[in-house]
């Protein structure tokens, strides 16, 4: 695999430090692969886009997924992962993640994270979608990810691990093989180092989160704007199953209009007994799914927007005014908290929800150790393609992920070491390119990209607007492209052009793989082609970023991935 040579517009680095492994976000993922290549000795450095703890995992509510239940097994585990993925979970991929999950979560416990128990000392565990037994633990009632995070950012401190806060990732460094050899960032303005510098090292973990920006309403916060799968792109990495971003059914409905990260309603209020209901108070999901409003997230969204088409609302409710107050208070705090700060009491009123981009099933392209395609880079949590995930992902499988595929990349990179492969001497980077190698948007261009994507490629697709979105984003990608060509102009560099130019190169992706797919699968649907078609697409749609910046993409044989050391050649390109 080489380089496609491109990188962002941005300074050279202006001062650079060194270490055996760079790992890239402070979420559930990251500060676990960083604990454990640090316990392994390897000087590990972490950097976070924003504090430590303002990740995704602290968004998190209902909980992590294990067969930790009394007559909970993990090849029940497996069959709910399997039919919530639609066909398109990788196997092999799924018994890793719900054999070695159990004793995983048993070492976050170690760690310092503290999970809601009973009386008695037993873990509490509640059910979600998807699942067919009560296996999801929580913390706080509905503050498990609070709880992760705190644990893990603690534990980061306590063994002072160093860690570089405020600090967006530019692009990956590599040396004249081709290999990793660290990454460039831009601290704003906080801490030791300011501006753009490097961190060289021959290992980096990707661990960056989510992309849900690239959408007008989402559960992600404000940093997730897919620069680890743009990064990642640039470096000539494979990406996969972009097309499958999974919508939360249950996300508090602010307005028509309303922007940016929305307060989600945890799939838990449902596992405890919440009912989905029209404005008539009719439960439209019983009838529907076997398991009414706990079926997979991808049916119940699927079930909420047909309603509300039937009945031409902006939005559904969730009905749990039977908990009563006392339950609401010590289950629920954070979301009664959030819904009555938005004027809604759900202990006396239904409330208002619709569905919004909460996760990305897809990724950059893994194996069972967490390689990319690149040699030396790494990836884990929801930056990733495990393909766990499949389709569609399982209710609370995500923190888990997380944490199992974080330890077998640590592992990796200790092996690697012990054995030579990791190089005692910190690759020497190639040099920083004198002229722009990728023009830069302009800030609002991210508000564009936001409407282009909400309109063609939501929760409801057709080839018609996938089509339209294509158009729209091509018109920004050529006008950048052409006055760079044309006159070396770009906007100037910073957050928010580097963002604005990361979110344009995840949402070109994602457009493509969903207008490859002609089927309706999982959480990506398609109106024009309602059905599900095994024979011509149980299969996995790749693509890569070629160096005059146009897309490669092919398709797999068949659900399980090929090795990530495999190069193949694209079937297709656009």
């Amino acid at each position: 695999m080489t380089s496609t040579g491109i990188r962002l517009h941005a300074p050279a680095p202006g001062w650079n430090i060194t270490a055996d492994v760079v790992v890239v976000g402070s979420g559930v993922a990251g500060l676990t692969a960083a604990l454990r290549c640090e316990a392994a000795g390897l000087t590990t450095v972490v950097v976070t886009k924003a504090r430590l703890d303002d990740g995704s995992t602290r968004w998190a509510q209902g909980g992590i997924a294990a067969a930790l239940g009394d007559g909970d097994t993990p090849e029940q585990h497996l069959d709910d992962t399997l039919v919530a993925g639609a066909g398109l979970c990788d196997e092999d991929a799924v018994r890793l993640l719900v054999t070695e999950g159990p004793d995983a979560v048993r070492r976050l416990i170690e760690t310092g994270a503290h999970f809601d128990e009973s009386a008695e000392g037993r873990l509490e565990l509640t059910r979600e979608g998807g699942h067919h037994r009560r296996r999801i633990a929580h913390a706080g009632g509905d503050a498990t990810g609070a709880e992760i995070s705190r644990a893990l950012v603690e534990a980061v401190r306590a063994r002072g691990l160093r860690t570089i806060e405020n600090a967006l990732v530019l692009d990956l460094l590599t040396d004249t093989d081709g290999r990793t050899a660290g990454v460039s960032l831009h601290v704003m303005g906080e801490g030791q180092h300011d501006g753009v510098g490097a961190v060289h090292a021959p290992a980096v973990v990707l661990a960056t989160g989510g992309m849900g920006q690239v959408f007008s309403a989402t559960t992600n916060p404000s940093v997730s704007t897919g620069d680890g799968v743009a990064l990642a792109l640039r470096a000539g990495a494979e990406v996969s199953d972009l097309e499958f971003v999974q919508f939360h059914p249950t996300v508090l409905f602010l307005g028509a209009d309303a922007e940016g990260q929305q307060p989600l309603v945890s799939e838990a209020v449902r596992g405890e007994g919440a009912h989905l209901v029209d404005g008539d108070g009719v439960r439209f999901m019983v009838g529907q799914h076997e398991l009414a409003e706990l079926a997979p997230r991808d049916i119940v969204a699927k079930g909420i927007m047909r309603r509300m088409q039937e009945r031409d609302a902006e939005h559904m409710f969730l009905d749990a005014r039977h908990f009563g107050a006392d339950m609401w208070e010590h289950r629920f705090p954070t979301i009664l908290a959030a819904c009555r700060t938005h004027g809604i009491d759900p202990v006396t009123e239904p409330i208002p929800i619709a569905p919004a981009a909460h996760y990305a099933s897809g990724g950059v392209r893994t194996d069972s150790r967490g390689r990319t395609t690149v040699p030396g880079l790494y990836a884990c949590g929801e930056v990733a393609c495990t393909g766990v995930h499949g389709a569609n992902r399982l209710a609370s499988n995500s923190l888990l992920e997380g944490l199992v595929y974080a330890e077998r990349i640590a592992a990796d990179i200790a092996a690697g070491r012990a054995g030579g492969d990791l190089r005692a001497r910190v690759p020497e980077p190639v040099p920083h390119p004198g002229r722009p190698a990728h023009p830069l948007l302009a800030p609002e261009a991210r508000f564009a990209i936001q409407r282009i994507m909400t309109d063609g490629a939501g929760v409801l697709r057709s080839a018609a607007s996938l089509e339209a979105a294509a158009g729209r984003l091509q018109r920004l990608h050529t006008d950048a492209r052409e006055a760079l060509d044309e006159n070396g102009k770009t906007a100037e560099p910073g957050v928010d052009t580097w963002e604005a130019t990361n979110l344009l190169c995840v949402a070109r992706v994602l457009v493509a793989a969903a207008q490859q797919r002609e089927e309706t699968r999982g959480c990506h649907w398609r109106e024009d082609r309602p059905d599900r078609d095994d024979a011509a697409w149980r299969r996995h749609i790749v693509v890569r970023l070629n160096p005059d910046r146009t897309l490669a993409v092919h398709t797999t044989d068949g659900p399980d991935f090929p090795p990530t050391r495999q190069h193949q050649q694209p079937l297709q390109e656009q």
